[in-house]
């Protein structure tokens, strides 16, 4: 059986192509690190130097680990290093992390919150399918009975109480939590929102985690019997290392190499530059047609005639009723049900059921 974590679940959510790229592919690209992802990632080692020197006995002053993480940044910033939000700097971004780690500092020193008993912990829970999940969690903590599993977030937005209780990777860890430690009788989900110095806690009933784990073993399910690798695209895609093998962007990346002759020459730009131009002619002439069928209409009224007629073609023109489908479509089907009508008049939207099916 294969592994699977909460990162590769997510993959085949967002994107099936992105999957089939990575997981059953397995091509290897040039990743460039996002900004966001470096700076989380000094985030994320210094405050695991921090627990580790308390590990033993050592409590660093803010200034010592203010002094690490900007030493550390020194180290590991390289050029390669994509900066999507052009109008920041690096510098910017750098001093977001100095401040993250500065809140956390003075909301937690001297950090006796509960008993650490792991950093970046890692490990493997076996599922009841035989399916493997990894486990990695930033800091897994205890006071007494009662256990936290704890994830440093250095996103700019703040998660909110309905997407920590729906929350899948936290809730993972801590069914591992409960089969590694019996002691354990509440398991909390703690996430240190850094960007807003909060913390957004949840908490899983053995109910939940069981439900939990029956989606996650059906969602596995559905990967392993996956046929189809669909791209789809989204803001996400800004971020993506295979832009330049996707269907979905390959011949935008490839124009990008293009000279201005090349790019106009291109077979593709100028079909879709004709497409274009006909769609915008066509929609024009649409316009247009109602507008004379209108004037049409007004004139056949004026003259009491049905038929006008013109060179070489003639117009037939007849009033008629039009129905009119209300814009509220549940009290119009409830409506037709209590006719006994929607039976004879409901029908199947072909292209609405080949978007769902295919």
């Amino acid at each position: 059986m294969a592994t699977y974590s909460n990162s590769r679940l997510t993959t085949f959510e967002q994107c099936r192509q992105k999957y089939k790229f990575s997981y059953i592919d397995k091509i290897e690209t040039e990743t460039r690190t996002t900004v966001e992802a470096f700076m989380g990632d000094m985030v994320h080692q210094t405050l695991e130097k921090l627990y580790l020197d308390l590990k033993y006995q050592k409590l660093n002053s803010l200034k010592d680990i203010l002094k690490f993480f900007n030493e550390l940044w020194d180290k590991e910033w390289t050029d390669d290093i994509l900066i999507v939000k052009k109008q920041y700097s690096a510098d910017n971004y750098r001093k977001m992390g100095e401040k993250y780690i500065t809140d956390y500092y003075n909301t937690y020193s001297p950090f006796n919150q509960m008993t650490i008993i792991g950093l970046e912990t890692k490990d493997m829970m076996h599922l009841p399918d035989g399916s493997h999940y990894h486990v990695r969690i930033d800091k897994l903590g205890c006071k007494s009975n009662v256990y936290y599993v704890c994830d440093y977030k250095t996103n700019s937005q703040l998660k909110d109480q309905e997407e920590a209780d729906t929350d899948r990777q936290l809730a993972m860890y801590s069914i591992w939590v409960k089969d590694k430690f019996k002691d354990a009788k509440k398991v909390v989900l703690l996430w240190h929102m850094l960007a807003f110095n909060k913390e957004v806690t949840s908490e899983r009933s053995d109910k939940e985690l069981k439900q939990l784990q029956k989606d996650t073993i059906a969602i596995i399910k559905e990967i392993e019997k996956c046929k189809e690798y669909p791209t789809n695209v989204t803001s996400l895609c800004n971020y993506c290392s295979y832009t330049s093998i996707c269907p979905s962007f390959k011949h935008e990346v490839l124009l990008e190499t293009k000279t201005v002759k090349q790019f106009k020459d291109d077979d593709g730009v100028k079909l879709v530059d004709e497409f274009s131009t006909l769609s915008l002619q066509k929609k024009e002439a649409e316009d247009k047609i109602e507008k004379i069928k209108d004037e049409l209409v007004l004139f056949a009224k004026q003259k009491m005639i049905d038929i006008v007629y013109g060179s070489n073609n003639k117009a037939s023109v007849k009033e008629f009723e039009k129905i009119v489908l209300p814009e509220d479509r549940k009290k119009f089907i409830a409506l037709l049900k209590k006719k006994g009508l929607y039976e004879e008049f409901s029908m199947i939207c072909y292209p609405a059921f080949n978007s769902k099916i295919l």
